[in-house]
């Protein structure tokens, strides 16, 4: 009897707790101290400070995506990081999201480079020029692409013109120089040749050479893909292309290949249910796209032949919704480039390459608000 009434006894200081709980996370001191806590805890938790230390050539994936929707995804996007300075490639639509939830500070950001100007690379450049002006940055922000790029920077430009105006009048000069809000085209030449085989090296100071090289995206041209070297390592990025035999010249001995990827079966499993569907619209892009980019096999024979050490995949077509869906997607690799030589990128997917090492040290970057 005793033991029963105890038992009772604690259910019910359990359930006054409860209640009591309940009502005081409806209270609003109450949320005020706990957003208080949780705003300083984030705020004095800025991103890992090692990312700057300069020790390493360090790529982070901020957008792996293709046209298509995907809600885990952002559209292509990645991070170079060189010292105390980052380099974008490419601005995909929710990219900029995908980097605030890595709390990424953004005044680090040094320079953008467009591949081509296919809206799911560059959609979201104007907030990138928002965002790390309002972040710190001084002088206006650089944007190399091959001829056309300043037709779309003066786009960008002039959409966000008001906008600009208002944050200068509301924060002032000192935190908003109304001078460096502005994008600056930084043109380059090649990206029309219809022989895709051209190259040029757009930057090389303090330590770091940035070459742009032509793909095979035609007819959306320029195009180009990226080779970074720094401290004996380098980093490359195809950009959007079919099988390219002047990427695997440019990316020879690279230490890791970032590579869009195409799986031909599905997508053309995806155009077969859209016409199926009467939607011949979709059906008929989906059947254009096919020798618009690379398969993952091909993607792989690439890096093969350029002898890449690690083989990213990115710019997935269709979407890749779950890893369950890998063995289809990826189908015949291995038999390729068999072993650890492959991985799938994911948003926030980090390769650190230490300098003065052989390293390849790849982890996941957490996609929870650190910095507001």
């Amino acid at each position: 009897m005793k033991s029963r009434r105890r038992a009772l006894l604690t259910l019910l200081v359990l359930a006054a707790i409860g209640a009591a709980a309940t009502m005081a996370l409806r209270s609003p001191a109450v949320l005020a101290d706990i957003f208080r806590h949780e705003a300083m805890r984030r705020l004095a938790d800025p991103i890992d400070p090692d990312l700057f230390d300069g020790k390493a050539l360090r790529v982070i994936l901020c957008g792996t995506s293709s046209p298509l929707p995907d809600p885990q995804r952002a559209k292509s996007c990645a991070l170079v990081i060189v010292g105390d300075r980052a380099f974008v490639v490419d601005t995909g639509p929710e990219s900029w999201k995908t980097l605030a939830l890595m709390g990424f500070p953004g005044e680090k950001i040094a320079a953008v480079l467009l591949t081509h100007f296919h809206s799911d690379h560059i959609g979201d450049l104007g907030e990138f020029a928002l965002q790390t002006w309002v972040a710190g940055r001084k002088q206006p922000l650089p944007v190399y692409g091959g001829p056309g790029v300043d037709k779309v920077v003066a786009g960008f430009n002039q959409a966000y013109a008001l906008d600009d105006g208002y944050r200068a009048a509301l924060h002032g000069p000192d935190l908003a120089p109304i001078e460096a809000a502005q994008l600056q085209a930084a043109p380059f030449r090649i990206g029309m040749a219809d022989t895709h085989d051209e190259s040029e090296i757009i930057f090389d100071s303090d330590g770091l050479k940035i070459t742009a090289f032509d793909v095979d995206h035609a007819p959306a041209m320029p195009a180009v893909g990226y080779r970074f070297d720094y401290g004996g390592r380098s980093a490359v990025f195809s950009g959007d292309t079919s099988k390219s035999s002047n990427l695997a010249l440019h990316a020879n001995n690279a230490d890791v290949l970032i590579h869009e990827a195409q799986s031909q079966r599905m997508r053309a499993i995806l155009a077969e249910a859209a016409q199926a569907a009467g939607n011949k619209v979709v059906g008929k892009i989906l059947e254009d796209i096919e020798s618009y980019h690379t398969s993952p096999v091909q993607a792989a024979e690439v890096a093969n032949a350029a002898d890449v050490r690690l083989l990213v995949f990115s710019h997935f077509t269709p979407p890749l919704f779950s890893r369950l869906l890998n063995p289809l997607f990826f189908e015949g690799v291995d038999a390729v480039r068999p072993g650890s030589g492959w991985v799938a990128g994911t948003d926030g997917w980090r390769v650190d390459l230490p300098i003065g090492s052989s390293a390849i040290l790849q982890s996941q970057m957490s996609l929870s608000p650190t910095r507001w």
